[in-house]
C-alpha cells in the first residue's frame, strides 16, 4: 500500500497560514452543518411529538436516561454500536466515489446466515482460529453481494442505489429460505435458527464491560478506513474519480477497478457485521440479523459526511437513540418504531441541510483572515 501524506510547499501548501485557514473552514462548515441539520430534525420531531399529545421533554428525558444516563445504558448502547460501525463504512466507503449504495443490510444478513451455516465444520477448532475463519466467510460474503453492486454499476450503468436496495430484500427473502429450510437446526421449533455455536466460537465481552470486542473492531476499521481514504493513494484516486469519472479516466486511473474495490470492501464491513451479530450476540443465524443496522448506517454516514472517524462518535449517538425504544415504550405509550420515526426526520433533515454548504460567510477562509 503507497501512503501519500499531503505536505505542500509555499504559500499553497497545508502547512502555509492560507492552507491551514482553508482546511479549519471546511471542516468547521463539515462539522456544523451535519450538527445543525440534527437539532432542526430533532426539534421538528418534536412538533410532531406535541401534535399527537406527547411532550417532547419527556420523550428526550427518556432517550437520555436510556442511552446515556447510567453505566447500564452506555453498555447497552456501545453493544449495538459495533454493527452500526461497519453498517456506515458500507455507505461511505463507496460515498467517497459519488456512489449512493443502501443495502449494506443484505451483507449484514447474508454474512450472519454464512458464519452460523459454517460453524459447526468448526465446532471443534479452537476460538483463535476459527473465529476469524467465520469472520472472513462472512465478510467474503458481504463483499461478493455489494462489490456485485459496483461491478453493475461500472459495467452496465446499473443505478447502484436501486440495486443495492433490491439486492438486500433478495437477501434478507434468501436468509429467511436458509434458516428456515436448508440450515435450520431442527430444535430450533419456535424461532427458525442454525444449530447454536460452540463456546469458544463466541465472541467475548471486554474486561470489566458488558460489551462485545465487536466495539474495538469497527472502532479499529473506522481509523483503518480513515487512513485508506485520507492517507494513501488509493483514497486520492477514489476522490479523484468521485469527483469526475470522465477526466480520472483520461488520468489513467482504474476507476472500474475502484468502483468493484470499495464497494466489496463496504460489503465485507458490512458481512463482518452479521458475523459479530452471530457470534457475539444472538449465537445463531435467525430473522433477528435484518434488524435495521444497515438502514441506521446509512443516516450514520451521512450525518458524519461519510468520514470514517466522523462515523464512530455518530455511531454511538444512534446507538443510544435504538437502545431508548423500548424504555419509551413503556413509559410514554408510544410504539417502539418512533425511534425510527425521529430517526427519518433527522435523516431529511440531513438531506436538505446539503442545500447549505458554500453558502455561510462565516466558513469562508477570507472571513477567518480579516480576523
Amino acid at each position: 500500500m503507497a501512503f501519500a501524506f499531503p505536505t505542500g510547499s509555499g504559500s499553497r501548501g497545508w502547512l502555509s497560514p492560507e492552507g491551514w485557514l482553508a482546511g479549519f473552514a471546511r471542516r468547521s462548515e463539515a462539522l456544523a452543518i451535519p450538527i445543525m441539520a440534527l437539532v432542526a430534525g430533532l426539534a421538528v420531531f418534536g412538533l410532531f411529538l406535541l401534535a399527537v399529545g406527547k411532550s417532547p421533554l419527556d420523550f428526550y428525558g427518556y432517550v437520555y436516561q436510556a442511552g446515556f444516563g447510567t453505566s447500564f445504558s452506555w453498555q447497552n448502547t456501545l453493544s449495538r454500536t459495533a454493527p452500526l460501525l461497519l453498517a456506515a463504512l458500507c455507505v461511505a466507503l463507496p460515498a467517497r466515489l459519488g456512489l449512493v449504495v443502501i443495502g449494506g443490510e443484505g451483507s449484514i444478513v447474508l454474512g450472519g446466515v454464512a458464519a452460523g451455516a459454517l460453524a459447526g465444520a468448526f465446532s471443534s477448532w479452537p476460538g483463535i482460529i476459527a473465529i476469524p475463519i467465520l469472520g472472513l466467510a462472512g465478510a467474503l460474503v458481504g463483499a461478493i453481494w455489494i462489490g456485485l453492486v459496483g461491478f453493475l454499476r461500472y459495467a452496465r450503468g446499473v443505478n447502484e442505489t436501486i440495486a443495492s436496495l433490491l439486492m438486500a430484500y433478495i437477501a434478507i427473502a434468501l436468509m429467511n429460505h436458509l434458516v428456515e429450510g436448508p440450515f435450520r437446526d431442527p430444535a430450533s421449533l419456535n424461532k427458525p435458527s442454525t444449530a447454536p455455536l460452540a463456546e469458544q466460537l463466541r465472541i467475548g465481552d471486554i474486561p470489566g464491560w458488558d460489551v462485545h470486542w465487536g466495539l474495538v473492531i469497527g472502532i479499529v476499521l473506522c481509523v483503518l478506513s480513515w487512513l485508506l481514504i485520507d492517507r494513501t493513494t488509493w483514497g486520492f484516486a477514489a476522490r479523484i474519480a468521485g469527483g469526475n469519472v470522465k477526466a480520472a479516466e483520461v488520468q489513467g486511473l482504474p476507476v472500474g477497478r475502484l468502483i468493484v474495490g470499495f464497494t466489496a470492501l463496504g460489503g465485507a464491513f458490512a458481512g463482518l457485521a452479521g458475523v459479530l451479530e452471530v457470534s457475539a450476540v444472538h449465537g445463531s443465524a435467525n430473522a433477528s440479523l435484518a434488524s435495521g443496522y444497515g438502514y441506521t448506517g446509512i443516516l450514520i454516514a451521512f450525518l458524519a459526511r461519510h468520514n470514517p472517524l466522523a462515523i464512530i462518535p455518530v455511531a454511538i449517538l444512534l446507538a443510544g437513540f435504538e437502545a431508548s425504544s423500548g424504555l419509551i415504550q413503556r413509559r410514554m405509550d408510544l410504539p417502539d418504531a418512533t425511534v425510527l420515526v425521529m430517526q427519518g426526520f433527522v435523516f431529511i433533515s440531513i438531506l436538505l441541510s446539503e442545500t447549505l454548504y458554500g453558502r455561510f460567510r462565516i466558513f469562508a477562509p477570507e472571513r477567518w483572515r480579516q480576523g
